[in-house]
């Protein structure tokens, strides 16, 4: 697998922006990972980019999973590889790639959530809109 400069993750929460905001921060940091830049882009969206070694990338994906951000199927398929890649390098006996994708390596991670607290099924259904 080729790893891309930049991760793009895609999620959404039916949660408090409030109350998950500082808990996403709190889990980047515990699992290594450190904040380049934090913006709103709308009323109902937030974007993060930060950098985190490949190592620290199985503890990032369980920790956004329990902090309540529901995650779409690409970005679980992407952060699948990226454990498998982070698990298999370690045990690679090629010093080739080792050495192109080492576990110490730092991804740059652009994450977007979106926030569904005030969106309701039938205002999707009225509006056509694509949220979910």
């Amino acid at each position: 697998m080729q790893i891309p400069e930049t991760v793009d993750l895609h999620g959404y929460s039916y949660l408090d922006r409030q109350g998950l905001l500082p808990q996403l921060v709190t889990s980047f940091t515990n699992c290594g990972g450190w904040i380049l830049e934090r913006k709103t882009t709308s009323a109902t969206k937030i974007e993060f980019r930060l950098e985190i070694q490949l190592r620290g990338i199985v503890d990032l994906y369980s920790s956004l999973v329990s902090s309540g951000v529901e995650l779409t199927r690409n970005t679980h398929a992407l952060l699948t590889d990226l454990c498998t890649c982070r698990h298999n390098l370690s045990r690679t006996v090629d010093p080739a790639a080792a050495a192109r994708y080492p576990a110490g390596q730092v991804l740059t991670i652009r994450l977007e959530v979106n926030f569904l607290e005030d969106v309701t099924l039938h205002s999707l259904l009225m509006t056509g809109s694509s949220l979910a």
